[in-house]
């Protein structure tokens, strides 16, 4: 074993670090369909593997690399499997990247990796879920790595902005993580005409890169007349999502309404102003480090919505700066105290939200040792998961692949674990009521009357939907209140249709 961890150049801590988190990770592979993020994930890859086309038949507001990650996976156990293997190869990148900033600090490269891994993978901030952050750091890490660890020529610098371009596709605040570089070549550039010269040229390989993959898949696109779709779902309907979590203010000015993200950006020139003031005094890594968690900060406070996963964004430059703070003795093991106090202070003034650790595999515990059964499992996760299940198993049974389904409420679960697609490209009721109608919804029904219709008792249906059922379908099914309505034959359909 110790050859081969010496072949792999891993040493036996990190090795056994890395087993740690796989074992940590097994409880999630057992995971109920339950979560709804994941679900569209898992709707939208089908419907690639299907070769429905992304943003124009189906909708979700991401760029398209989450979606094709579960079209790879094609199920949520695999979706939760290449995410293991992901966490663990992004695990060591960020020790190599320890090894590249800190050499020879051994114990501050032990300190950083395990918090980094541990916080990437405990349910805390959702480090079991399947979510764009935890795919998006890997690129980033990887990305800082080539920068710091090889000549910056234009391929390695090139190479690097691609991999900027790859996690922005996962994810658009990612793009956040960039500038961090950018601002430390031009701190410590000594300001002649050469150097600047260099930082130029630099910044524009950088960029460059990052903006390749991109390109790509606006040609991709664009070839296939989704162009415009494709820019719209994953690009600019992102800025609906700033300051949306204060919907009460959306009549607002935008000065008004986005005030707060304005001081935000203040408050984000005046720490990099700082940084430049006294660069001099600060080693290259603390200026990096913080200048990192200051972009990652902004980003992950860009929408103020308190959803944990969020703050994977910031949990690398964290985890350096924490192993400062335990490790080193130098004054910067107390000026590393402003920047972390800075990050204590997010979560608490946005209100995130965290999950407990200990239930989490407690209840799992229990599940395997069979105290508890498999209903009672699923339902522990959300108390409509097991009519999700049951409903999706009668819908799945009684209809074929080609056939569609419609589903009113937040509950997405059912076209993931049916494998069915609603006749419109709107998965969930807030993404029709954010980018649709009521009145386009009823058209497109009546234009590709879906086999059932599934409403859930915490959503009921709006006059028009209500209207259409009545008129064109009769109650096949219920299950725990969640009513299935059966389309009515052709020609009885035909006779009463409105």
């Amino acid at each position: 074993m110790k050859t081969f961890l010496k072949k792999l150049h891993t040493p036996t801590w990190l090795f056994i670090l890395l087993l740690l988190v796989l074992i940590l990770r097994i409880p999630s592979f057992f995971e109920p369909y339950s979560y709804g993020d994941q679900m569209i994930y898992l709707t939208l890859g089908e419907a690639v593997r299907r070769g429905i086309p992304l943003y124009s038949a189906i909708h979700d507001n991401k760029p398209p690399l989450l979606y094709i990650m579960a079209a790879l996976a094609g199920s949520l156990f695999w979706f939760k499997a290449i995410l293991a293997v992901w966490n663990l190869i992004t695990i060591f990148l960020f020790w190599k990247l320890s090894e590249t900033l800190f050499p020879k600090q051994g114990k501050l490269q032990k300190v950083a990796t395990v918090i980094f891994a541990l916080l990437t993978t405990l349910p805390l901030l959702e480090g079991n879920i399947v979510n764009a952050e935890l795919f998006m750091v890997g690129p980033i890490i990887a990305a800082y790595l080539i920068l710091f660890s090889r000549k910056l020529n234009f391929r390695n610098i090139f190479a690097g902005g691609i991999l900027f371009g790859l996690a922005t596709l996962f994810k658009v605040p990612a793009a956040f993580d960039l500038p961090a570089i950018i601002f430390l070549w031009f701190v410590t550039n000594k300001l002649s005409r050469k150097t600047l010269k260099e930082f130029v040229l630099n910044t524009i390989y950088l960029v460059a890169g990052f903006l390749a993959p991109i390109a790509v898949t606006i040609i991709w696109y664009a070839g296939r007349g989704a162009l415009t779709e494709y820019l719209s779902a994953a690009f600019l309907q992102n800025v609906g999502y700033l300051s949306s979590w204060r919907p009460g203010e959306i009549a607002q000015p935008f000065l008004t309404r986005n005030f707060p993200l304005l001081v935000r950006g203040v408050t984000v020139a005046f720490g990099l102003t700082i940084l430049f003031l006294k660069r001099k005094k600060l080693s290259k890594n603390f200026v990096f480090l913080t200048t990192w968690l200051i972009f990652t900060l902004f980003a992950v406070t860009l929408s103020e919505r308190p959803y944990p996963h969020y703050l994977i964004q910031s949990i690398a430059p964290v985890s350096f700066l924490f192993a400062i703070l335990l490790t080193q003795k130098s004054i910067e093991q107390v000026l590393v105290i402003v920047p972390l106090a800075i990050t204590a202070l997010v979560p608490v003034y946005f209100r995130f939200w965290y999950y407990p650790t200990a239930p989490y595999y407690l209840r799992f515990i229990r599940f395997a040792t069979g105290t508890i059964s498999r209903d009672v499992y699923i339902s522990s996760f959300d108390n409509k998961t097991l009519t999700k299940y049951k409903v999706a198993s009668f819908v799945a049974s009684s209809t074929m692949t080609s056939d569609k389904i419609f589903v009113w409420g937040d509950d997405s679960a059912i076209y993931a674990l049916s494998r069915r697609f609603p006749p419109g490209k709107y998965i969930t009721d807030y993404h029709i009521k954010d980018f649709s109608s009521e009145t386009e919804t009823i058209g497109i029904l009546k234009k590709d009357m879906p086999e059932f219709v599934v409403v859930f008792p915490d959503a009921s249906p709006f006059p028009q939907l209500a209207v259409f059922l009545r008129a064109n379908y009769a109650i096949a099914e219920t299950i725990n209140g969640a009513e299935i309505w059966r389309l009515l034959n052709p020609r009885v359909r035909a006779l009463i249709a409105p």
